[in-house]
């Protein structure tokens, strides 16, 4: 069983859940930019929460279904059709075998994400299939897609599988949007609506002098071009440190806000690496890392500092949302 890349569009990856547990041998977590649109189409399909999925920047991929397979698309919403037929995002869809999946470009966001009963089974790394292009390991030999690559999906029950969702009426598209998207907060400044990036402080937010603080949860901040899976590099009101920006180097997290000698923010994202020398001020909570990873350049944020304890609450509400959804076909 397997899925044919006709066209990978500019960056398809194959991502899941990250490889965990190898940071200190120097290899990155990787995994799905937008962990909740990852996580929401494995639910969508009756998948294990770890299923790997294909991960498309800006444009989607043209793939052909080389078997009968449920998918289902999330994310950045851009035009998709089936043998010539618009479908929607957020349903679980039958494609029969010989049929061809073409997405466009997305019209808002960054990041589509197409999940496949079964999930994508292309050989684990260290276990993981996410792919770390710059290690050269995971998905497609370490790689992007290109055309003409053969993906392989795991087992489903394709016929069992569909019956239930006819049977249960899941096949309509989610319309609740506080589904459809991680929610998270915004913060209204000026003219301007910006999603609200909490952050728990630290942990070198004591290297930032009370003004720098202030700064930080009160200025507006651009993503500039230089931003990728590994990090977003913002523009705004400098932020001010007590002796400057090098710190020894030590570990970096997903959602970490290293803050450089120009006194600007880089928020790391899922292909982060392992240790960095510049001082983090904070955070980003794993809730709100999901609607960074869908912002594109010239968009701006806002931050505001949380306890951990609002940050799990967060992140436990997100989860509840999304066993909900797989709870529909279990």
């Amino acid at each position: 069983m397997s899925i044919t890349v006709l066209d990978p569009g500019p960056l398809t990856t194959v991502q899941d859940a990250g490889r965990l547990g190898y940071a200190a041998q120097g290899y990155r977590t990787c995994g799905a930019a937008d962990s909740y649109a990852y996580r929401l189409g494995n639910a969508l399909v009756g998948n294990t929460p770890g299923a790997a999925v294909l991960e498309c920047t800006l444009r989607g991929a043209a793939l052909r279904f080389e078997q009968d397979t449920i998918f289902a698309l999330t994310g950045a919403e851009s035009p998709a059709a089936l043998d010539g037929t618009p479908v929607p995002y957020y349903a679980p869809l039958l494609a029969k075998a010989g049929s061809t999946l073409q997405m466009g470009m997305a019209a808002a966001g960054l990041r589509s994400y197409l999940a496949v009963g079964g999930g994508i089974a292309t050989p684990p790394v260290l276990g993981s299939r996410s792919t770390d292009i710059k290690c050269h390991i995971g998905g497609a030999e370490g790689r992007k897609l290109a055309k003409g690559d053969s993906l392989p999906t795991g087992p489903c029950d394709t016929a069992a599988l569909w019956q239930t969702i006819a049977v249960r009426q899941l096949g309509r598209p989610l319309r609740d949007a506080r589904i459809r998207t991680a929610p998270h907060p915004v913060r209204v400044q000026d003219t301007q609506t910006l999603p609200l990036l909490r952050a728990v402080a630290g942990p070198q937010d004591a290297a930032f002098t009370a003004d720098g603080l202030r700064t930080f949860t009160h200025g507006v901040y651009t993503l500039t071009p230089n931003c990728d899976r590994m990090a977003c590099k913002l523009a705004g009101p400098a932020i001010a440190m007590k002796n400057g920006a090098d710190i020894l180097s030590d570990g970096i997290a997903a959602g970490s806000v290293q803050i450089s000698a120009d006194g600007q923010p880089i928020v790391m994202l899922a292909d982060h690496q392992t240790t960095g020398g510049y001082a983090k001020i904070a955070t980003v909570i794993s809730a709100d890392l999901p609607a960074l990873a869908q912002l594109r350049p010239g968009q701006a944020v806002a931050f505001d500092f949380v306890t951990p304890a609002q940050a799990v609450q967060a992140a436990r509400q997100q989860a509840q949302i999304l066993q909900q959804v797989a709870a529909r076909l279990q």
